[in-house]
């Protein structure tokens, strides 16, 4: 039906014209984040259109007029629709309270999503009806029809034939083959559930913390002792960039239409003179058939090692929330730290997935310490007499200032320059004491040479080194590495350095954060849903079931990221949440039919199957908007769309598996329910109850005909009385 179509979909334009006139009061601008709202929005936004929209031409075809049916067909599923944009709020309002820059970041989608979704259920509830009943929207099937409207008229009954195909032949026959076997209908989905649970313990499906956020940019840091001349750092860093022009060679010949893959490189030294960096801007992602990881790796391995190097770093992306690995170790003492922090970089830089190990400990300047020996104190001498003589002679003292017309001048005194160019000069130096007589500085002192500190930094009161490294390939799960240093390589560390502590930072301290951030205001919002979907229905158990069917979307997750090659992030998992809110909907709109039927006097499987098939149609075509919306962002290879796929993986995956398990599990589930409070109502009283009679349906029926009748009963003796 084109027409009914044009006016649900007019939804969409009416619930985003009605967002875009609120979200600029709200300081919310358009960007990648409410962008990426707006998409997983529209998928939803018909949803409950499509309910309303099919059950009054469900209506209308049983004889009713246009306007009795669209207020009958309205007003038959308020309860489940209203239920089910409640609960989509409610799931979407746990991005308010992540801590941590999650929250930051997410909440933003929160608003675009939940404000477009409360203008729709005003047009769903008030405007669609009163199109429907009073345009051609509702017409019979036999109705004359011309041009277009023949067209799309003869294309949607072969999408009807095609659909009714389905429920018919393939959906309908097995529902009501799980109903009469349902260990066979419960085993399926389990087993599901129990491989895709060990496909991700297993490592065949890659976990991380957050995603790696991939760039157009390459940027190569190094870093040399301090003290290092200009030239030594400039001929590492043009060697490096030697290196980058030989793999543009090798990667243009590979691409598909020859263009260079290195657009330029920016090289700069400074700041200082041990410190240079290149800035390698690459082919933007789109037309480039290489990841900058696999450039990144190449320019690695051609420029190859360098010694006497303090870091080099190639970073080819941005890691949202910090580093994949970062290790603080804790401790006061010095040497011990240092040692355990060599250590632990000489484990990292062997494993084969690890690159760009640093730490925050960076050697300073070469330093001469200076310890007194024993005559020294004998003769009266101290450490800071006998620096500052040793400053005064190779450094110099200010002896005077005077002023020469415009100019001041400052005369200084210090040893002749072959007396102070070697260090070995301080050996043959003299020192006074305060008697006045003169002592070589051998006889007094002793020294040595060593680099000073650059740093000092402290995390909970004590001294903190921070060891740092990077993936080698996107691919490879930080999660695994992590787990690796605090299951195995730590333990080692600590057996030998007994006063270090490690404490793990990086994109592991954000994770954490933002986890138990979710396990608090999660467990409250799944409580909500809970009472939202209670109060519909006014049953506690049929709430509970659809809680239940919660966990196997992870079926649809942890598979979904399998094909499309993605680690499952903190971003996958967040997707839950959205994906909470869209699969009680399907649910909602089948349990509130299957009330109906029962109601009606139908027989409790009859009921149940019939649910299923009369609401196929809509859940069907929910499912499909939903992803259909959130297809253009699983195709697309944009760097930005990288970064927010997992998510959408998570909604459009998990709302495929969501389907078959409402249209399915859920009525076995129902099944099973009520065969168990048949057993024990049947325990408790002695006689065995029918199906029928213990559904909420049922006494809710016969609460609201024993009301009627006293109502009746109190009318008739008031009408006896006041005869």
């Amino acid at each position: 039906n084109v027409r009914m179509a044009f006016w649900v979909a007019l939804g969409l334009p009416i619930s985003f014209f009605g967002m875009f006139m609120i979200l600029p009061l709200m300081g919310i601008t358009i960007n990648v984040l409410s962008l990426f709202g707006m998409i997983i929005v529209i998928g939803i936004l018909v949803d409950d259109g499509i309910v309303i929209g099919e059950n009054i031409f469900q209506h209308y075809e049983r004889g009713k007029s246009p306007v009795r049916a669209a207020i009958d067909g309205t007003l038959e599923v308020i309860p489940p629709v209203i239920s089910a944009i409640v609960t989509t709020l409610l799931a979407f309002s746990t991005f308010y309270f992540l801590e941590g820059r999650m929250g930051e970041f997410f909440s933003d989608v929160s608003t675009v999503v939940m404000l477009t979704l409360s203008i729709s259920l005003i047009e769903a509830l008030l405007i669609l009806p009163a199109h429907l009943a009073h345009s051609k929207a509702l017409r019979r099937k036999d109705a004359e029809r011309k041009g277009i409207f023949l067209f799309f008229y003869r294309v949607n009954q072969k999408a009807d034939q095609f659909l009714k195909f389905i429920r018919n032949k393939l959906f309908e026959p097995y529902m009501r083959y799980f109903i009469h076997h349902k260990f066979l209908g419960f085993a399926i989905p389990i087993a599901l559930l129990i491989f895709s649970i060990g496909a991700l313990k297993g490592g065949l499906v890659r976990t991380s913390f957050f995603p790696n956020m991939a760039s157009d940019r390459i940027s190569i840091s190094l870093t040399m002792p301090q003290g290092t001349s200009e030239r030594i750092t400039d001929s590492i860093i043009s060697k490096i960039e030697v290196a980058a022009w030989l793999v543009n060679d090798d990667f243009t010949k590979k691409q598909h239409d020859d263009q260079q893959v290195i657009r330029n490189i920016i090289k700069n030294i400074g700041p200082g003179t041990n410190k240079a960096s290149l800035t390698i801007n690459l082919l933007p992602g789109e037309f480039r058939d290489f990841p900058a990881s696999d450039i990144t790796n190449a320019i690695s391995e051609k420029a190859g090692k360098f010694y006497g190097v303090e870091s080099l770093t190639y970073g080819s992306g941005r890691n949202f929330g910090g580093s994949p690995i970062a290790v603080a170790l804790l401790g006061n003492n010095i040497k011990e730290l240092k040692a355990a922090k060599e250590e632990l970089k000489s484990i990292l830089e062997s494993n084969p997935h690890l690159k760009d190990i640093s730490d925050n400990d960076p050697a300073g300047i070469k330093e001469v310490r200076i310890r007194l020996k024993d005559k020294a104190q004998i003769l009266g001498l101290t450490l800071q007499s006998v620096m500052n003589q040793v400053r005064y002679g190779f450094f110099g003292f200010q002896a005077q200032r005077f002023q020469r017309g415009r100019d001041e001048i400052k005369v200084w005194v210090r040893y002749k320059k072959e007396d102070r160019s070697s260090i070995k000069n301080l050996d043959d130096m003299w020192i006074s004491t305060p008697t006045g007589s003169k002592v070589p500085f051998s006889e007094i002192a002793s020294y040595d040479i060593a680099r000073g500190e650059v740093a000092i930094n402290h995390l909970n009161g004590q001294r903190e080194i921070q060891v740092t490294a990077d993936l080698k390939n996107a691919e490879d799960s930080a999660t695994d590495a992590m787990n690796e240093i605090k299951d195995h390589i730590m333990p080692q560390i600590k057996s030998k350095y007994p006063t270090v502590s490690a404490s793990y930072e990086g994109q592991n301290r954000e994770a954490e954060k933002t986890k138990k951030s979710v396990n608090k205001v999660g467990l409250i919002i799944i409580l909500l849903i809970y009472i939202t979907i209670s109060f519909t229905f006014r049953s506690y158990s049929q709430a509970l079931l659809l809680i239940l069917l919660i966990p196997f979307s992870l079926i649809g997750i942890v598979w979904g990221h399998y094909f499309h090659n993605f680690s499952i992030n903190i971003l996958s998992w967040l997707g839950i949440i959205a994906l909470v809110g869209i699969m009680v909907n399907d649910g909602l709109v089948l349990i509130g039919k299957f009330n109906s039927n029962l109601k009606e006097g139908m027989k409790f499987d009859e009921a149940l199957i019939n649910a299923g098939v009369s609401r196929f149609r809509a859940i069907f075509l929910t499912s499909i908007t939903t992803v259909a919306g959130l297809m253009p962002l699983l195709m697309e290879k944009s760097r930005q769309a990288q970064f927010l796929k997992p998510m959408a993986i998570s909604i459009s995956y998990g709302i495929i598996i969501a389907t078959f398990l409402t249209l399915l599990m859920l009525p076995l589930l129902l099944s099973l329910s009520n065969n168990i409070t048949v057993f024990f109502t049947w325990l408790r009283t002695g006689v065995k109850p029918t199906k029928e009679e213990v559904t909420r349906a049922i006494k809710e029926l016969k609460s609201e005909q024993e009301e009627l009748l006293a109502e009746e009963k109190e009318k008739n003796e008031k009408y006896k009385n006041e005869k």
